[in-house]
């Protein structure tokens, strides 16, 4: 494909190009001033009144559809005493309008099957706010009450005085949450970035001064001013009718009018070019350590061409090249740091920022940036090999081919994406097909100058008069001082000469005789193929023409947590790092060069039964993902850096673990509930200090030799295909066992007789406190119980929203969780948890006791039950339109085929419970004096409890 070439202008320079408040190109003259070819079946205008609107057909997720309404308005358009107008505007957004009482849109939404959160959400940024919809079915009625609830949205807002008020302690509970370590270190770093830049005090939360003082008017003047039909952009994506869509947009919107003054201009601040090298510490007891290196110049902002789309792949192969040296500089044994990252961004439009940022073991932060500055300085100075970029390309031949292939089941969301970037950034929505035929006609000229040439153009330059920020929990020796004489001094070293790469073959290609099938039947609920080898692997595998050229792979071995004993409770923890010790044959960073350009997954992981390891793959690398796995179970490599990778990594890890009330619950809870059982309690830092491979392959040596294997295999494949390399790779390794049977101690667990309210401490913010109710239940073996479980949960999510939130405004996100174990006999928990201000906390534990006695003994509302019930039966109905449901489906579908046709019958076990039911589940599990009480207050507080 050829083009026309397209000046790369930049559209703020260009009075011609109309751009939308935060700089970029309009859609409209994005497509005119671009030589790209655009997605032709998207479907868009712009009514009268100015809203741009745009439609995309989609079927994947099959009857299904995606909605954003999108402002060009953020927290950047507040003025000082605003600050946080653009979230609670969000907030009230779902508190009552013209044509929806306060407390309906949610509700309404729920009883058509959307979950609060999962599918009705949105979100505030510096530059935009998004509302979003998604629609669990495409019938017209649910088209049309969606757009009618984003119109109520747009321009029917009541910002009632009462809703006003309570919504001020969602936001300020909100606010007090996300108020943490990392939090405070993100903005310490944007003030030190760029100190005079407006955003560095624009974070979306806003004050407790102008949260408190934001009043009805305050808030309706700012929506009015920014919620303006020529400021948004309505998107819709899924499996509809175009022409009822434009039709349904048009009938909802077309009369939106605002006669509010509009919007001042947005003020981005300023970014000091000329600003002297600076030098920073910030230190907090739970940051682990690391060093930054950057520089500031002014953006490169051209116009969406063919031209810069090419520029933008050299420069990236240039950053991911920089990139794999520093991976493989920290797999190395005695590795200099943790892991290393070098790229460019802007800061909106006024700035583009280089980084480099080193993470070291704690005190080592000068070893680490001596080895990171120099592979840096040697790619800037001297360039790539021609083995580095052909590496760089394998990846990208991968990734343009899938994009290729993949266009036409691409799911809602990425089309939603798509045209979200096209409307908030100019960039031209292009596809996947066109997308691979340019990257393919470059392809020859993409070599390692170009390369170069194309990063230097970018990247700017990270000289010795590059600023410097250290973070981590305790202060360099010397200082800010010391950052400037080990970055000069690294910055003048000698560079050394560049070790050459060797390239090899993959070893793992030959497993035997292949594997004879022994049985090859179909079971009868879900239609999955069930294959059995002659070594007792099992193979379980579907079509599906969910997602072109899409493979999904999973391998279990039974065992996993299950082989832990209370002599030795950490037994499986290291499983996960046996990948990242490659193979027998390849160490990880050869094998990593070997699998350039292969679609595969390498993992391993240990859950509570099992040992699993998954994969993405596609038809034509289907045979490595096995060759990977079986050689993975034969052959791990088992070398020790990774060991070590884990020991440096746990002082950073117990560091946090009290570091907030979230954090503290989740490390203290265990061993309270458990009576200390070691096996299911946080454990010190020595034992995991202690941990190596030669305790994992005593404790998983056998499972890999001989263990059970049953691998599910979903997707775009032929099912024959599939079962003939299952035959060379896992079905042709020596016999395993037909079955796994647990040890009885390894199924016995035991929930506490303690009783009543434990009081855990956290080292955050002094205002934070959280309580957390926990009952005991039981297990999942009851069919219908666990369904009314289920639906209990919801319920009691929607009653707590309702009353620590909507009524109290004392919690942002209440928690409800219903686990029912599958493993453990009459082993479960139910526990409803909320995290609120430190005051607050005898009036929550008052709130939460009130809530959960009402459902046990007032009937529950039918409406509520609804509530609850309609998304959870939407999502059974949804659940195999992807290929992950149907790995669900298909994993263990020979070891545990009974849950199958429990899948199969739970959409109608939903919708057969009654209120009455789930009273009565209530009653039987979720009385006072049954829980546990966790009460998680500051360091220093005085105790909750007398």
């Amino acid at each position: 494909m050829t083009s026309p070439a397209v000046p790369s202008a930049d559209a703020r320079q260009d009075p011609a190009i109309e751009v939308n408040r935060s700089g970029y190109p309009l859609p409209e003259p994005a497509l005119a001033r671009s030589d790209l070819e655009p997605d032709t079946a998207i479907r868009w205008g712009r009514l009268p009144n100015g809203l741009f609107w745009a439609f995309r057909p989609n079927a994947t997720p099959a009857d299904t559809a995606e909605i954003r309404l999108a402002f060009d308005a953020g927290s950047l358009d507040e003025a000082d005493a605003q600050r946080g107008f653009a979230h609670y505007v969000e907030h009230m957004a779902f508190n009552g309008s013209t044509n929806v009482e306060e407390g309906e849109m949610i509700a309404l939404l729920e009883r058509e099957g959307l979950a609060f959160g999962a599918d009705t959400n949105a979100s505030t940024g510096f530059e935009h706010t998004i509302y979003q919809l998604r629609l669990p079915r495409t019938d017209p009625a649910l088209l049309d009450t969606s757009l009618m609830l984003m119109r109520e949205i747009a321009s029917e807002l009541d910002f009632d005085p009462a809703a006003v008020e309570r919504e001020r302690g969602v936001l300020l509970a909100e606010r007090r949450d996300r108020a943490n370590y990392q939090l405070e270190e993100a903005l310490d770093r944007y003030r030190f970035e760029t100190p005079d830049a407006r955003y560095v005090d624009r974070w979306a939360g806003g004050t407790q001064e102008t949260l408190r003082g934001a009043d009805a008017a305050d808030l309706r003047a700012f929506w009015a001013s920014h919620y303006r039909p020529e400021n948004a952009a309505l998107i819709v994506v899924g499996d509809l009718d175009p022409d009822a869509v434009e039709a349904a947009i048009t009938a909802h919107f077309a009369d939106w009018q605002s006669d509010a003054p509009p919007p001042a201009p947005r003020d981005y601040g300023n970014v000091d070019f000329t600003r002297p090298a600076a030098e920073e510490i910030h230190l907090h007891p739970a940051l682990s350590e690391r060093f930054t290196a950057f520089a500031l110049a002014p953006a490169q902002t051209p116009l969406d061409t063919a031209e810069e789309r090419r520029a933008t792949v050299l420069r990236q192969i240039g950053y991911d090249a920089v990139n794999r040296r520093l991976t493989r500089l920290a797999r190395q044994a005695g590795a200099p740091f943790k892991s290393a990252g070098f790229g460019s961004g802007n800061v909106f439009r006024d700035a583009r920022v280089t980084r480099l940022i080193v993470d070291s073991v704690d005190g080592k932060w000068q070893a680490g940036l001596q080895a990171a500055v120099a592979e840096y300085r040697g790619a800037l100075e001297r360039g790539f090999s021609e083995a580095e970029i052909a590496e760089q390309l394998a990846e990208l031949d991968e990734r343009y081919e899938a994009a290729a292939v993949g266009e036409p089941t691409r799911t809602n969301d990425f089309m939603v994406d798509r045209i979200l970037r096209w409307v908030g950034e100019g960039r031209v929505p292009t596809t996947g097909p066109e997308a691979a035929e340019r990257y393919f006609a470059m392809r020859a000229e993409i070599t390692p100058d170009a390369v170069l040439a194309a990063l230097r153009e970018e990247a700017v330059p990270l000289a010795e008069d590059a600023h410097l920020r250290f973070r981590g929990r305790s202060a360099p020796e010397g200082g800010e001082q010391a950052l400037r004489r080990a970055w000069t001094e690294a910055m003048e070293a000698p560079l050394a000469d560049e070790a050459v790469i060797e390239t090899q073959p993959f070893a793992y290609t030959d497993f035997g005789t292949p594997g004879t099938v022994v049985l090859d039947t179909r079971e009868p609920v879900f239609d999955v193929r069930t294959v059995r080898f002659a070594n007792n692997v099992r193979l379980n595998v579907k079509h599906t023409d969910l997602a072109r050229n899409q493979v999904l792979v999973r391998m279990t071995i039974p065992g996993g947590k299950l082989l832990e004993t209370r002599e030795r409770p950490n037994a499986v923890e290291l499983a996960s790092r046996i990948p990242a010790s490659g193979l027998g044959e390849h160490e990880a960073d050869q094998l990593a060069s070997i699998l350039a350009g292969k679609r595969v997954g390498f993992d391993l992981g240990a859950s509570s039964d099992a040992l699993i390891s998954s994969g993405s793959t596609r038809a034509e690398d289907l045979e490595l993902q096995l060759q990977l796995m079986a050689a993975l179970i034969t052959d791990p490599g088992w070398r020790t850096e990774p060991v070590t990778r884990f020991r440096n990594a746990l002082p950073d890890y117990f560091a946090r673990l009290r570091a907030t009330p979230g954090s503290a619950l989740a490390s203290g809870r265990g061993a309270v509930i458990s009576d200390d059982d070691p096996r299911f309690s946080q454990q010190q830092i020595d034992a995991y200090r202690a941990l190596d491979f030669d305790q994992l392959r005593a404790a998983i040596g056998p499972s890999l030799a001989s263990g059970p294997i049953e691998i599910a295999i979903v997707g775009d494949v032929d099912e024959d295909r599939a079962i003939e390399l299952v035959g060379r790779t896992l079905g042709a390794l020596p016999r395993r066992e037909e079955d796994y049977t647990p040890a009885p101690a390894a199924l016995q667990r035991q929930f506490t007789d303690r009783r009543g309210a434990v009081v855990l401490r956290h080292e955050g913010e002094p205002t934070q406190s959280l309580v957390e109710l926990i009952w005991p239940t039981t297990d999942d073996s009851d069919p219908d119980r666990e369904i009314r479980m289920e639906l209990l949960e919801r319920v009691a999510r929607i009653a707590v929203t309702e009353e620590l939130r909507e009524r109290l405004g004392q919690a942002y996100s209440p928690q409800v969780s219903n686990a029912m174990s599958k493993i453990w006999p009459d082993w479960g928990t139910f526990s409803i948890r909320a995290q609120v201000e430190l005051a607050q906390l005898p009036a929550a534990r008052a709130a939460l006791a009130a809530t959960v006695e009402s459902l046990r003994s007032e009937p529950i509302p039918a409406d509520m039950v609804e509530r609850a019930r309609a998304p959870l039966v939407a999502a059974y109905d949804n659940l195999l339109k992807s290929n992950s449901g149907w790995l669900a489906v298909a994993d263990r579908a020979q070891s545990e085929s009974g849950r199958l046709e429990r899948l199969a019958r739970a959409q109608d076990r939903a919708r057969a419970v009654t209120a009455e039911q789930l009273q009565a589940e209530a009653r039987a599990w979720l009385a006072p004096g049954r829980a546990v009480e966790f009460l998680v207050v500051p360091e220093g507080a005085p105790s909750p409890v007398p």
